[in-house]
């Protein structure tokens, strides 16, 4: 029989708890609940009033891993849903917006994906976004030069970036911004990234084009679109070990040197929470959006 739990008032189902879904760290579906559970504070905020995609995994990253974007079946209706625009109609989708809507849908096994606007206002980004992906043999530690590139490159414009790891090989900078469509979001950002190539033509490249990636950082601007979504803050991905993508501080960033100091997996979040607070509380905060030049 599938375990129930009271979460806020809500009765959610918990099943397979003892299922392993990491095998080769023997990381069961259990602890990545209690994971969920012990970090909300932390994770929800990033996701709150955010439609979520999801990255389903329910057999561990071994088995099959899919896109879950519309709301699944058999969601309980006391979990806010929400209709969204989409260049094909419009779809539903789901809205964590609590704890107990946190637990069901960790009880999916899926890495959780945000737009960069709020369902308030869809037509406005509230984020700005760039993923940097290193293509073999370039690293995360050439990720970080890159993003101190970005870093003050932005602040030249006023807006004052803050970073975290992919939880995959890469980083992720975000920036809170206001006034501007996704599409001028998007446009911006493409801007900086052609510059940082410029700046940079041995170590950035800014096209997806796979054979101009071997050693570079592909600086990724397009995940503005408002139809794109990027890893949420704190989730954990579906990657071989139990990974988290981890808010990181700048001096972290600066002071990197192998690629192992920049992974962070489910047991490391709580004490670097216990140290740093959320580092990317400021992204959230309105009064620090920053309009575009």
């Amino acid at each position: 029989m599938t375990p129930i739990t009271e979460v806020e008032g809500r009765r959610v189902a918990l099943s397979n708890l003892e299922k392993v879904l990491y095998p080769a760290a023997g990381f069961t579906k259990g602890e990545l609940l209690h994971y969920y559970a012990t970090t909300a504070d932390a994770l929800l905020p990033h996701l709150r009033d955010r439609p979520v995609s999801f990255l389903r995994y329910p057999d561990g990253p071994d088995g099959q891993v899919f896109f879950s974007k519309n709301v699944p079946p058999g969601t309980p209706d006391w979990v806010t849903t929400a209709e969204v625009p989409r260049s094909e109609g419009p779809a539903r989708m789901v809205l964590v917006q609590d704890l107990a809507s946190l637990m069901w849908a960790a009880n999916l096994v899926a890495e959780f994906h945000t737009h960069q606007w709020l369902i308030q206002d869809p037509g406005e980004a509230d984020r700005l976004v760039f993923d940097l992906d290193p293509g073999p043999p370039a690293s995360v530690v050439h990720c970080c030069e890159v993003a101190l590139w970005l870093r003050e490159r932005l602040a030249a414009d006023g807006i004052e970036a803050y970073v975290k790891t992919s939880g995959s090989k890469g980083l992720h900078l975000l920036a809170a911004v206001r006034g501007a469509s996704s599409e001028r979001v998007s446009e911006y950002a493409k801007g900086l990234a052609v510059e940082a190539e410029r700046a940079m033509p041995r170590l950035v490249v800014h096209r997806m084009t796979r054979s101009l990636r071997p050693g570079k950082v592909f600086v990724d601007w397009s995940q503005n679109a408002a139809r794109k979504t990027t890893a949420t803050p704190y989730t954990v991905r579906a990657r071989a070990e139990p990974m988290v993508s981890a808010p990181v501080t700048w001096e972290e960033v600066g002071e990197c040197r192998f690629p192992e100091q920049l992974a962070f997996r489910v047991e490391d979040i709580a004490p670097r929470l216990q140290d740093f607070g959320d580092l990317l509380a400021p992204v959230l905060d309105a009064r620090r959006a920053r309009p575009l030049p």
